[in-house]
């Protein structure tokens, strides 16, 4: 396999050299959202752990993990915040880490942008008790404006569950599905905050050229379980209907509903 690699590698690249990595056994993916303006100031925002996917897409996130102890969280959020520094960075963005059952921790990638996941860690952090808009922050720090805050002022409240809502058929492959939906929508609470495309007062053509996402759900509770309870009321609760010519609308509903939870376990 190395003489295979490296003979690769030399047809592509002109370069034979390899390395090898540590495999790791049923990872965590965890990542931490961190903040750094023009002037050299570093904060993370806390870790989301985004186990759950497919196709290395994530489908649940929850904020913080609950895996992740107060000693981890110390360790892999010092590494994030120290990395950021180490390069200059000026932005928001987000550094992964792979974590094994024994809670060493790996750097995976940088991701030198915002996230789709970013909504979930701005619904848990506060900044001097105050609620964090980590797009304004990015902005702001584009204008050249300093964060203005340390990391001392960087509280975290509760437990927030984000869930990709996606129009594919988890039984088979998650083969995306393109159709027409004829109803969608769901109940208001103040626990929950919905990000769609999709309009809830008219039919929608699922268009082909892109992923079949629908919308992202973000739920908060004051500590996990009541998360994860409000989390499963909203999926009972959404209204999602729709066809095609192979039959009725297919989604991940139920798979989210199946695997709410289970990123806290190995």
């Amino acid at each position: 396999l190395v003489a295979e690699a490296k003979q690769e590698a030399l047809n592509f690249f002109g370069n034979d050299e390899v390395y090898m990595e540590k495999f790791i056994v049923n990872p965590k993916h965890i990542e931490v959202q961190i903040l750094g303006d023009s002037l050299g100031n570093v904060v993370h925002l806390f870790e989301r752990e985004c186990s759950v996917q497919r196709r290395h897409q994530k489908l649940i996130e929850e904020c913080p993990s609950a895996f992740v102890t107060p000693e981890l969280r110390e360790k892999m959020t010092s590494a994030a915040v120290a990395l950021a520094k180490r390069v200059g960075y000026r932005s928001g963005g987000t550094i992964e880490f792979l974590v094994d059952k024994e809670r060493n921790f790996y750097f995976c990638e940088m991701n030198t942008r915002i996230q789709v996941e970013n909504g979930v860690s701005a619904r848990i952090s506060k900044v001097r008790g105050e609620d964090v808009d980590i797009i304004a922050e990015q902005i702001r720090i584009g204008l050249g404006e300093p964060l203005g805050y340390t990391q001392d002022d960087v509280t975290f409240e509760g437990v927030g569950i984000e869930y990709r809502l996606i129009a594919e058929d988890p039984d088979n492959r998650f083969t995306p599905w393109v159709g027409r939906i004829d109803a969608f929508g769901w109940p208001s609470h103040p626990w929950l905050k919905m990000h769609t495309h999709v309009p809830t007062d008219e039919p929608y053509e699922i268009p082909t050229e892109f992923d079949p996402n629908l919308a992202l759900a973000i739920i908060w509770g004051e500590n996990l379980e009541q998360a994860k309870e409000r989390g499963m009321q909203f999926l009972d609760e959404l209204t999602l209907q729709g066809e095609n010519q192979s039959g009725e609308l297919k989604s991940n509903i139920n798979f989210l509903r199946a695997n709410t939870g289970r990123i806290l376990r190995f």
